[in-house]
């Protein structure tokens, strides 16, 4: 039975494997239960505001965390340079491992605040966030960007802001393989609608061999991400996202395929008590129960007794059923065992 999430080795490559940061989703007790079954995926948070973290009289409830959660990267949107460093220099303060800069969302909220995707096209002010962070933390400095936006869509205009960018200290490219457009599409449809490109990030790679390139966007399998960096030249890491939410169990893989560490991998139901446990922990401390404990719905996605699972949860979460009977119905789903009618 697990108890808690392991931590993570000091020793395993910074970003091989990384769970993206994903709005309404990537909070922290999301990032529990991922640690639960990875040691060594690196983590991120939500997008966080800079202006909310340099206005806020008490910004625990953006930065408080749970010591397991690392490696664990503070991902960061603004576009003042002064304000994002001092932003920046809280989550360093905080106990984070890495400030990520977000050079990629396309929320039309987003672009009006500037920042997210539609920074693109001003690669020397991403620079002169770069760089005032860097001066204001020790830790690192990474960039989540996409491979274009709108009309600006070509390898130079990639290979100019990456340039830019990591000339004023940046080595880590995250490369959502998708371009971004800002007008007539929703986020969620800038998720699916633009064509893949991952040849880009590759060809990245090749122009600038010295930077960490990793690919994000459309990778769905553990097998499926893990072949995608076997490329040449090779590619230094995946970042996954929706499919680590929608089928979080996926993550019981990654430790052994992407960092050659094979201990004996939990199981769903072990790690359905180890979660709920934890739910509870929470809800004493004054968490919403239901906030809490929405993101263990996937965990048996695919298998028979899915949809009783994920009805079970919604169960719990109105607060209708016991937190109880979802360790019960867990060990039955994992047995393999006929459900009552």
């Amino acid at each position: 039975m697990l108890s808690q999430p392991v931590p993570e080795s000091q020793n395993a490559p910074a970003h091989r494997f990384c769970v993206a940061p994903m709005m309404d989703r990537t909070d922290r007790h999301c990032r529990y239960l991922l640690r639960l079954m990875s040691r060594h995926a690196r983590l991120y948070t939500e997008m966080i505001t800079a202006a909310a973290l340099t206005h806020v009289v008490d910004p625990r409830r953006f930065l408080d965390f749970d010591p397991s959660e690392h490696p664990l990267a503070l991902q960061l949107g603004g576009s003042d340079p002064g304000r994002m460093a001092k932003a920046a220099s809280l989550g360093q303060t905080w106990g984070y491992d890495e400030i990520n800069l977000n050079i990629g969302c396309p929320s039309p909220r987003v672009t009006v605040g500037r920042f997210g995707a539609c920074l693109m096209t001003e690669p020397a002010l991403v620079a002169d966030c770069v760089r005032a962070i860097g001066a204001a933390v020790t830790i690192p400095v990474t960039v989540k960007t996409r491979i274009g936006v709108d009309m600006h869509d070509s390898d130079q205009f990639l290979d100019d802001f990456v340039g830019t960018v990591s000339a004023a200290g940046c080595d880590v490219f995250m490369i959502h393989a998708r371009k971004a457009w800002l007008k007539g599409l929703s986020p969620k449809e800038n998720r699916e609608i633009p064509p893949l490109n991952y040849d880009r990030a590759v060809r990245l790679k090749r122009a600038f061999p010295h930077l960490t390139v990793i690919l994000n966007g459309g990778l769905t399998r553990a097998e499926e991400a893990l072949a995608s960096i076997r490329t040449t030249p090779a590619l230094d890491g995946v970042m996954v996202g929706r499919a680590a939410y929608d089928t979080p169990f996926l993550m019981a893989e990654i430790d052994r395929l992407f960092f050659d560490h094979a201990p004996t991998p939990p199981n769903r139901a072990a790690v359905a008590e180890a979660y709920v446990h934890y739910v509870e922990r929470s809800v004493a401390s004054g968490v919403s129960q239901h906030l809490a404990l929405r993101h263990i719905s996937g965990l048996f996605h695919g298998l028979p007794g899915a949809r009783a699972w994920r009805r079970a949860v919604s169960q719990v979460c109105q607060a209708t059923a016991p937190l109880s009977d979802l360790i019960q119905l867990a060990y039955i789903l994992e047995k393999g065992e006929p459900l009552a009618a």
